[in-house]
């Protein structure tokens, strides 16, 4: 059965709290989720740029845990199609290709602007902002995504956080949407 797939861009894997949602919905079974060894690469230099008291072998680990948590979740074997991607930015179409290559429905990325629908159309495939993305899990299956949160904010424990202080980081992530309706389930995230 096919199942709805999307292509995790680098820019959604970093900042921390918001790739941790994102595998957790994953790791769910809501959507097929992928990446590229090239997308670790960008999210994990951003990181290391911004957080130099993180050790590359943290982030290392991160990467593992995350290829062992979704199966199938590596694309490889795209970059023939590099060359043929008209984008604004040729920085980016090593995403769209490796999203077409798998056969994905969307890009997931802050940058959607970045990714023209009428670039995307003629595959099928669409850039959606993680705000609209999560918006739409809650759409399709609301307590899915509530114990996705859920279980994210009890793993928080240096320093742990309250269910609010938790929802208020993942909104300041540009995720007003998701958040404002999540917010409803509180008392029990």
């Amino acid at each position: 059965m096919a199942r709805y797939t999307v292509l995790y861009d680098a820019c959604v894997l970093y900042p921390a709290p918001l790739r941790d949602l994102l595998m957790q919905l994953a790791t769910a079974d809501l959507f097929r989720a992928k990446w590229t060894d090239a997308i670790h690469g960008e999210w994990m230099r951003n990181v290391l740029r911004a957080r130099p008291d993180i050790k590359p072998e943290q982030l290392d680990r991160t990467r593992r845990l995350m290829d062992r948590a979704i199966m199938d979740c590596l694309v490889t074997g795209y970059e023939y199609l590099i060359p043929s991607i008209v984008l604004p930015d040729e920085k980016d179409r090593h995403i769209a290709a490796a999203a077409i290559h798998a056969r994905a429905d969307a890009i997931v990325t802050y940058n959607v602007k970045d990714f023209p629908a009428d670039a995307l159309a003629k595959f099928n495939l669409e850039a959606i902002h993680p705000d609209d993305f999560i918006n739409y899990q809650i759409d399709l299956d609301v307590a899915s995504v509530v114990i996705a949160a859920q279980r994210c904010r009890k793993r928080l424990r240096n320093p742990p956080r309250e269910a609010t202080e938790y929802l208020n980081t993942l909104e300041a992530l540009q995720l007003p949407k998701s958040i404002g309706r999540l917010r409803q389930y509180v008392s029990i995230l």
